[in-house]
């Protein structure tokens, strides 16, 4: 793989680790600021929304540019975004940097995705699980640091870390990636074919039912299985082990294309949520299960991702936004889901969620295979 895909790795790192952060430096910005805990959770929503409502729209805007110019601006302002939301004193800033950072994030990861495909275009799988892999590695590594700097540094200094994070990828992007242009965000005739619709909404099916459960897991590691508080960040980890883990062997079978393996591979990600929510009383198969639900979970999404890749050739770019859009819709609407399911009476409630949203998704995938089959492997 090339060296500038880590480089772009290391950027998505540093985005992801912003994007789940705030779930551990709430009570300090609340405190700080002078905001209630409840309003603080406005911060994670907002960037939500940048995130869906900016991959595609960023992604035509900027597609004309030469893609070095493009994921050099958005890089630069989600880390000039970070470094005024460290220094604000007002909440209403800091909601607006949120926002900035996540069309920035958004921009760039449909700009990061397109430039993945066509450096290595067929490798697209593997390119795609170097990216990913950043995510994963912020569930292991950054969101746990960036919880512990908000501890005994303040949160402050965990948006500082996530701007000096960002600025070697900066530099590393301005003199490694080539200074040419993407091409258009459309295709002449570029549309959404059945084939690239049903594999977006296959993964946000699947990335919902993965942040349906992962958002709860602390209550239902806590209250299910009994474990005590001290044991959340190390199950949280992992859980990210086996996230980095699914995406890097998913990569390798990815550029295979074979629509069934996914189907399968979706099949058994159904039965691990079905015995996950059965056996969670006991700690050992909840262990393994946190462990392997994490590795399924993110093998199959980013799999999808890359067919999709694969089925959207007429318009990289457009389709690298329509992909981190889909994958937000999900991340957005899991936890949603899972919250209303705690609110019915049990702490379960989101991993049946999540086996109910894969499972819809293996009855969408399997419905939509004669599609997939008359059109080919995209």
């Amino acid at each position: 793989m090339p060296f500038v895909l880590y480089l772009l790795g290391l950027a998505v790192f540093a985005q992801a680790t912003s994007e789940f952060m705030l779930s551990g430096l709430g009570p300090g910005v609340a405190h700080d600021l002078g905001v209630s805990i409840p309003t603080t959770g406005w911060l994670t929503s907002g960037f939500a929304l940048g995130m869906i409502v900016g991959a595609p729209a960023v992604a035509v805007l900027g597609g004309r540019w030469p893609r070095r110019r493009t994921l050099l601006v958005t890089l630069a302002v989600f880390l000039a975004v970070h470094v005024v939301g460290a220094l604000t004193s007002d909440f209403t800033v800091l909601l607006v940097t949120r926002v900035l950072a996540a069309l920035a994030n958004a921009g760039f990861l449909a700009i990061a995705l397109a430039t993945a495909a066509s450096l290595v275009p067929d490798a697209r799988g593997r390119a795609t699980s170097v990216l990913l892999g950043g995510t994963t590695l912020a569930c292991i590594v950054g969101v746990p640091a960036g919880a512990v700097l908000g501890r005994y540094l303040g949160w402050r200094s965990a948006f500082w870390a996530v701007a000096i994070i960002s600025l070697p990828a900066l530099l590393g992007i301005l003199r490694s990636v080539p200074n040419r242009a993407t091409g258009p965000a459309t295709a002449p005739r570029f549309s959404v074919t059945p084939r690239l619709a049903v594999l977006l909404l296959l993964g946000a099916l699947v990335n919902g039912a993965t942040f349906c459960s992962f958002t709860y897991l602390s209550p239902v590691l806590t209250e299910v299985t009994g474990l005590g508080v001290g044991w959340v960040p190390v199950m949280l980890a992992l859980f990210g082990l086996g996230s980095f883990a699914g995406v890097t062997v998913a990569g390798r079978y990815a550029d295979r294309r074979d629509d069934r393996l996914v189907l399968v591979a979706g099949g058994i990600l159904l039965l691990g949520w079905c015995a996950f929510a059965l056996t969670t009383a006991y700690v050992v198969p909840t262990v393994a299960l946190v462990l392997v639900q994490g590795a399924l979970s993110f093998a199959v999404g980013s799999t999808l991702i890359s067919y999709a890749l694969y089925a959207g050739t007429a318009s990289p770019v457009l389709t690298g936004g329509l992909a981190t859009a889909a994958l937000n819709v999900g991340a957005a609407a899991g936890p949603l889901l899972g919250g209303l399911a705690i609110g019915s009476g049990t702490f379960r409630g989101p991993l049946w969620v999540s086996a109910a949203l894969v499972g819809t998704a293996l009855v969408v995938g399997t419905a939509s295979i004669r599609i997939v089959d008359r059109e080919g492997p995209g």
